[in-house]
C-alpha cells in the first residue's frame, strides 16, 4: 500500500471540497443567513487546513495500482462526508453528529434518504449544500478530479480510480486517455444539467429552486427543498421535465458519447439500453392500469405512474404522490424496480440493468449446457464476447449484495419496526434510492431509527454507491500493511 500517494490524493479531494463549499456560502451571504455562513466558513477553514497538510506529504515512490485505487475511492467518500456534515452540526440545524453524517452520506451517495421531517426549516445555504452534494456525488468526486486536474501524468493510476468509482460491471475508456474520458463525461454531465435548468426556468420555477432540483435530478439523488418534494410544483410541465431528465441521467453516459460521435445505430442496438427502456415502459403501462381506479383519469394515472416509475428505477427518489397508498401490485413492482436500478455508467444506483442482462444470459447458458453437455456456448453482449472476469464479477457482486441485505435487515430489525419498513429501508439505502414503504415511505423519514441502525444504513449507502469492494477492502488488515514491493497491476 502506497500510503503517501493515498494521503496526497485525499488532500486534493479536500481542497476541491473546500472550493465547492464556497457556493453554499455565497448563497448564505445572498440571503443574509449569518449563522449558516459562519458554519460554512469554519468548515472551509478546517477542510482546507487538513487538505493542505495532506498535500505536504512527500511520496517516496509513485507506484499506484488497483489496491490504492479502491482505498482512495472509499476513503475519499468517507472523508468528504465527514467534513461535509460539519455545516449542519455547527449551525445547529441538525444537533446529532450521527444524523449529520447520515444526511450528508445520503447526499454524496445520491441516496436521498433523510432524517429531516421539515426540510423547509433549513436555511437556503444549507438546503443548497444538501442538494449540491447530489450533483458532486452523481458523476463521482474522483472522476471530477480526473477531469479538472492532472493527478499523475505518467503514473498510470487514473484508470484504477475510474474503475473503482464508476458504477457498473465494466468500465471502459471513451478515448485512449483516461483524463480525456473524464473530461468528456463531465462535459456531458454539465451540459445536460444546464439544459435542465433552462427547461425548469422556462416553466416558471425560480432560479434557486431550479438549481436545487437540477442537482437532485442530475445526481439521481432526490433531495427536495420542499416538504412535499415535487408535488409542491403542481405543474405537469415541470414534473414532466424532471421525469424526462431522470430517465436520461439513468442512461449509460457512453450512449450519449456514441450519439455525439453520430454512432446512432451502435447506440440504439446497445442491449442494456433496450432492456432499460423496455423495463421502464412496461412498468409504466402496468402501474397505470393498476392505479387507474384511484385517479379515475387516464392521463393523471399515466403521469403519476411515469413519474414514480422513472424516479424509483433511476433511484432518484423524487415523489409527486404517496405511492405507499397504491395497490399492492404497484408497490411490489416499485420494490423490484428499486433492486433493478438504472444503467451501468449512469448516475443511478441499484444492481444495474447490465448486471441483470449478464445474469440472465449466464442462467440461459447453464440451462443450455445441462441440456446439451457437448455444446460450446459463448456469452456475448452487444455482439462482443464477455470476459470471464466480468461474469465472475457479476456473481461476486450479487453474492455480496444479498449477504449485505440479509445482515443489514437483521440488525435494523432490532429496532422492532415492521418488516416492510425494515426491508425497504435497507433496499432504499443499499440501492441509493431514498424513500421506501411504510414508515420510510414518501411521507416518512429515517429519524425514528436508532443510531446503530442509522450507522448500518449509512454503511449500506456507501456500499451501494461504491459497489461493495472498495469499502470492504478498508476492513481488511492486510490492505494497510506497508510492503517493500507493490503488487503488479491487474
Amino acid at each position: 500500500m502506497n500510503h503517501r500517494v493515498v494521503a496526497r490524493l485525499l488532500g486534493r479531494i479536500l481542497i476541491i471540497e473546500t472550493i465547492a463549499l464556497a457556493l453554499p456560502l455565497t448563497v448564505c451571504l445572498i440571503y443574509g443567513e449569518a449563522g449558516s455562513a459562519k458554519a460554512f466558513l469554519i468548515t472551509m477553514a478546517c477542510t482546507a487546513a487538513v487538505g493542505l497538510l495532506a498535500l505536504r506529504v512527500k511520496a517516496q515512490h509513485k507506484q499506484f495500482y488497483a489496491l490504492e485505487g479502491f482505498v482512495v475511492t472509499a476513503l475519499s467518500w468517507i472523508v468528504i462526508s465527514l467534513f461535509g456534515a460539519l455545516p449542519f452540526y455547527l449551525s445547529g440545524a441538525i444537533p446529532s453528529l450521527m444524523d449529520c453524517f447520515f444526511e450528508v452520506v445520503s447526499g454524496f451517495t445520491t441516496t436521498g434518504a433523510s432524517i429531516l421531517s421539515d426540510v423547509e426549516a433549513l436555511s437556503h445555504g444549507l438546503l443548497f449544500w444538501r442538494s449540491f452534494t447530489h450533483w458532486l456525488g452523481g458523476m463521482g468526486v474522483l472522476v471530477f478530479l480526473l477531469a479538472v486536474a492532472s493527478i499523475g501524468k505518467g503514473e498510470g493510476h487514473e484508470l484504477y480510480l475510474l474503475k473503482a468509482e464508476s458504477p457498473g460491471p465494466n468500465v471502459g475508456k471513451l478515448t485512449s486517455k483516461v483524463g480525456k474520458s473524464a473530461k468528456i463525461l463531465y462535459g456531458l454531465y454539465v451540459v445536460f444539467s444546464l439544459v435542465e435548468v433552462l427547461f425548469l426556468l422556462a416553466g416558471g420555477m425560480p432560479l434557486y429552486d431550479s438549481l436545487c432540483t437540477m442537482f437532485a435530478t442530475a445526481g439521481t439523488g432526490g433531495f427536495g427543498i420542499k416538504n412535499t418534494s415535487m408535488a409542491f410544483y403542481q405543474s405537469y410541465y415541470l414534473q414532466g421535465v424532471v421525469t424526462v431528465f431522470m430517465a436520461l441521467f439513468g442512461v449509460n453516459f457512453n450512449i450519449f458519447f456514441l450519439l455525439l460521435m453520430r454512432e446512432f445505430s451502435q447506440a440504439w442496438h446497445d442491449e442494456e439500453l433496450r432492456v432499460y427502456l423496455g423495463i421502464m415502459l412496461s412498468s409504466i403501462a402496468l402501474i397505470t392500469l393498476n392505479i387507474l381506479p384511484i385517479y379515475g383519469n387516464t392521463f393523471e394515472a399515466f403521469h403519476q405512474a411515469a413519474f414514480q416509475t422513472v424516479s424509483i428505477m433511476t433511484t432518484t427518489g423524487f415523489t409527486t404522490t404517496n405511492f405507499d397508498m397504491w395497490p399492492e401490485f404497484s408497490r411490489s413492482l416499485l420494490v423490484l424496480l428499486m433492486v433493478a436500478g438504472a444503467c451501468a455508467g449512469s448516475t443511478g444506483g441499484g444492481m444495474k440493468t447490465a448486471r441483470l442482462v449478464i445474469a440472465l444470459k449466464s442462467v440461459k447458458k447453464e440451462i443450455s449446457r445441462m441440456l446439451h453437455p457437448r455444446q460450446v456456448k459463448i456469452l456475448r453482449m452487444n455482439g462482443k464476447q464477455l470476459d470471464n472476469r466480468i461474469v465472475k464479477g457479476v456473481s461476486l457482486f450479487m453474492t455480496a449484495y444479498f449477504i449485505t441485505v440479509a445482515a443489514s435487515f437483521l440488525i435494523v430489525s432490532l429496532d422492532n419496526k415492521s418488516m416492510v419498513t425494515n426491508l425497504t429501508a435497507v433496499l432504499s439505502c443499499l440501492n441509493n434510492i431514498g424513500p421506501g414503504l411504510d414508515l420510510v415511505g414518501p411521507l416518512g423519514n429515517f429519524s425514528s431509527f436508532s443510531n446503530l441502525s442509522k450507522a448500518v444504513l449509512t454503511l449500506d449507502m456507501l456500499l451501494g454507491r461504491l459497489e461493495f469492494f472498495p469499502v470492504i477492502f478498508l476492513f481488511n488488515p492486510a490492505v494497510w500493511r506497508v510492503r517493500k514491493r507493490i503488487h503488479e497491476p491487474d
